[in-house]
């Protein structure tokens, strides 16, 4: 199946469009081609819209939705010419405005009938609302593909705007997944303190120092105790910026970015000895952990990360699966719902059952 996954993540960096096959063979095990792909940045007044969305009225948030969705179908019907992919279908993430669980609350923007209507293809989205309903996290749901394309890693880790983590164990009943800690969100946001976007490979957080007092702070956060499956949202990692920013005010912010990517490696540290402590995990390449998202970029992070957890490989793949491997995600997802497939894991959510989530618009 020829499917066109989107992905707009937390870090406002661009939209991310991955043009997939999708097949079966005799026994059943996918495989996936990534055929084209491509992110286009986001200007700057969607990026200040997105950002300041949360607060806004009730007819601003509807207007910007449906608009979105007008704005993410013309960025797919172009791309799909461009690439005379002949897409079949759409699998879109949308862009996280709300996400709260515990109120059994979501919401990703980017109207689906307005998104079918401007690519003119049928489109699955809205992927994480009926496992909220059923008393799920809702997130992370790339975890499916981890375990059907990525199954040769024992570990998948994303480094995106929260990096978070899936782990293959010897259970088939158990898959656990879940939100480790905020990542490139707050590390984009003390560098642009310093007039960078981001920390090109952790130069600017290699030049500072560890400062102890933020660290302890940070490693002492209740969200870090509470057992697995668990998920975090962009207004709890903009609360953590902000605390950051207001009682650390005199640490210069070359000293927070490097204290940020040593909180980030010792929490993965700890999120694996956690998974561990629970279940026996698999020996698919001898326990390599694939590491994606924009945070792979950054080789002081990812050296960071390998010193904490030195027993497990750390395994970068090609540009096109740091990049991508979300959006390729978001594809595979809308093939599994279109199939009428389970695309929402209980062992990762939470929620009572395995599921078939996102809704399906016609153009």
């Amino acid at each position: 199946m020829r499917v066109i996954g989107l992905m707009s993540g937390s870090s406002l960096d661009g939209i991310d469009l991955a043009a997939c096959h999708f097949s079966q063979d005799e026994n059943e095990i996918w495989h996936y081609t990534l055929a084209h792909s491509e992110c286009i940045p986001l200007p700057e007044t969607w990026i200040n819209r997105l950002r300041n969305l949360p607060a806004q009225s009730a007819y601003i948030f509807w207007k910007t939705h449906v608009y979105f969705g007008h704005y993410l179908g013309d960025l797919v019907r172009h791309f799909n010419q461009k690439q005379q992919f002949n897409a079949e279908l759409v699998g879109s993430h949308g862009h996280t405005i709300f996400h709260f669980p515990s109120q059994r609350l979501t919401a990703q923007i980017g109207d689906g009938a307005a998104l079918a209507c401007n690519s003119r293809l049928p489109v699955v989205c809205d992927l994480r609302s009926g496992d909220i309903a059923k008393g799920g996290q809702g997130a992370p749901i790339v975890p499916i593909a981890d375990l059907h394309l990525f199954a040769d890693y024992t570990f998948c880790l994303n480094l995106g705007g929260i990096a978070n983590i899936s782990v293959k164990t010897t259970s088939v009943q158990y898959f656990p997944a879940f939100d480790i800690c905020a990542c490139n969100a707050l590390l984009n946001r003390f560098a642009q303190k310093m007039g960078a976007d981001y920390d090109d490979k952790g130069n600017i957080a290699a030049s500072g120092q560890i400062n102890p007092m933020l660290l302890e702070s940070l490693n002492q956060i209740d969200y870090y105790q509470q057992d697995f499956p668990k998920s975090l949202g962009n207004d709890w990692v903009q609360k953590l910026g902000d605390f950051i920013a207001e009682n650390f005010s005199e640490i210069a912010p070359e000293d927070i970015l490097r204290t940020l990517c040593e909180h980030i490696a010792i929490q993965i540290a700890a999120a694996i000895t956690q998974v561990k402590q629970k279940f026996p995990l698999t020996a698919s390449k001898s326990q390599q952990m694939l590491v994606t998202g924009g945070g792979a970029f950054n080789t002081f992070l990812t050296a960071r990360i390998q010193a904490k957890s030195p027993d497990i490989p750390l395994h970068i793949p090609d540009d096109s699966i740091v990049k991508y491997k979300e959006a390729i995600a978001m594809a595979f997802m809308a093939c599994l719902r279109w199939q009428g497939n389970e695309n929402i894991l209980a062992s990762v959510s939470g929620a009572p059952k395995n599921s078939i989530g996102g809704a399906i618009y016609l153009p």
